[in-house]
């Protein structure tokens, strides 16, 4: 991977990685549409360490509050019924699943997941679960916004069973085409979260798991040299950059605007796709894998 490469790439996993298109897949179709070889699955862990970074300190004040409250729960009982420290867990049991996932199909992650007919595939039909959750929250609103406040839930109704249901929702995120927050987005306003509700809790139940993926891709990738480190890093702080910019777009993006252009960008991205594939244009299986 050479500096240009890595500076878009950067780039387009800084602009995709928070909004409901699936960054693992625009990374991919970069590469491919530019006839670059596949970054890999290992490259979208690393550079995800700097847009999760970014939502470290973008919710830092939150963050800093659940750790703070959580830590003394476990040693004193009266804190176990603090909101900061219900949420704390809720993380960590929201993380279990991607968890178990992550660990059980890495080697599907890093091989048939890249397929592009496979993303095609998950941008179309995510791309409607959306647009499905998302209208269906709306006709609530529309039904009435004093009552529809009262009905949509917010993070202080988040119990284990619905932590559990969210975790899900992030692990089908392994799949490239999926997205992390379009997933469980779409999965919180199913469940009846406000927007707003559903996308704080979607960042917050990222952070152990990307970090932790992130970690141990930057592990496997030391121990194998194969490591264009320079490019790495690069792309990285570039995904920081513009991630926490995005974050900040998109926070306030969602508390008055429908979800429905990234719907249609996610349907008609995945036709052309299996246009192009259909036709020869790209290879399902173009570029190799590797950083």
């Amino acid at each position: 991977m050479n500096w240009f490469e890595s500076l878009i790439l950067g780039l387009v996993q800084g602009l995709t990685e928070f909004l409901p298109i699936s960054s693992s897949a625009h990374l991919r179709l970069t590469a491919a549409f530019a006839g670059w070889h596949d970054p890999g699955a290992a490259f979208t862990a690393i550079t995800q360490i700097g847009t999760e970074t970014a939502v470290l300190i973008y919710f830092r004040k939150d963050i800093a509050r659940i750790v703070s409250a959580w830590f003394r729960s476990l040693t004193d009982k009266a804190m176990r019924g603090d909101h900061d420290a219900q949420m704390g867990w809720l993380v960590i049991v929201g993380s279990i699943p991607i968890g178990v996932l992550g660990v059980t199909l890495k080697d599907h992650i890093e091989g048939p997941f890249r397929d592009l007919r496979l993303i095609a595939t998950t941008l179309i039909v995510m791309g409607i679960v959306l647009g499905i959750a998302d209208r269906l929250a709306a006709r609530v609103e529309e039904g009435g916004r004093h009552r529809a406040v009262r009905e949509r839930k917010t993070l202080r109704d988040l119990g284990v069973r619905d932590g559990l249901i969210f975790g899900m929702c992030q692990a089908m995120a392994l799949i490239p085409g999926v997205s992390r927050s379009g997933a469980t987005i779409s999965g919180g306003l199913l469940m009846s979260y406000t927007r707003e509700a559903a996308a704080r809790y979607s960042f917050l139940l990222a952070i152990p798991a990307v970090l932790a993926s992130g970690l141990f891709e930057l592990k496997d990738a030391s121990s194998g040299g194969h490591v264009s480190w320079g490019p790495t890093i690069f792309a990285t702080i570039i995904a920081f950059g513009v991630g926490y910019a995005v974050i900040a777009w998109f926070m306030k993006f969602i508390t008055t605007k429908s979800f429905m252009p990234f719907v249609i960008y996610r349907i008609l991205l995945g036709i052309v796709l299996f246009v192009l594939v259909g036709m020869g244009v790209l290879s399902p299986h173009a570029g190799e894998s590797g950083i």
